[in-house]
């Protein structure tokens, strides 16, 4: 599971989690608590970590913000996101983010959905809890940049995400 340097001595995500935290203070006076992360979550810090670690032993952080609590499912419990916008790695700035974004990660009880999106939000409209996300223009049809958003909302049913393309008249 976890490995450190070349030995076979094993680490438990309490000792990562507190190591991780360290280095990211020690980077980053605005660094992100992480202490709480759900698993799910700290797995992709971890690999965010490593892909930074393994490119020119780059430093990695992530920054205050990267970790939101909200409501995202209607429940008015809130649940977990994690924006890869706040993540920084010192051998390429621009690593978790391009032109089409950067990947949020959605945590509702034990379902993890990302989506790669230019920024986020949340509205109440009726009964439902809908998440907004503005997203690349070809997600639209585009061929030239133009506004795109996505409009989901969760169906705790069949416990994923529901969005349509509507057409308009």
């Amino acid at each position: 599971m976890w490995s450190v340097g070349k030995t076979n001595g094993k680490v438990s995500r309490a000792v990562f989690l507190a190591a991780v935290n360290a280095a990211f203070l020690a980077v980053s006076a605005n660094a992100q608590d992480l202490s709480g992360l759900p698993a799910q979550l700290l797995e992709k810090v971890e690999a965010a970590w490593q892909a930074c670690s393994d490119l020119d032993n780059g430093q990695f952080a992530v920054e205050f913000g990267a970790v939101h609590r909200v409501d995202l499912d209607g429940d008015l419990y809130n649940n977990w996101v994690l924006d890869e916008a706040r993540f920084a790695c010192s051998s390429v700035p621009s690593m978790y983010c391009g032109t089409g974004g950067c990947v949020s990660h959605f945590l509702i009880g034990d379902n993890i959905d990302s989506l790669l999106n230019q920024g986020w939000d949340m509205a109440q409209i009726g009964p439902h809890r809908v998440l907004l996300a503005n997203v690349h223009y070809s997600q639209c049809g585009g061929i030239s940049p133009s506004p795109c958003v996505v409009a989901s909302v969760w169906d705790d049913d069949e416990m994923m995400w529901r969005s349509t393309e509507a057409k308009w008249e």
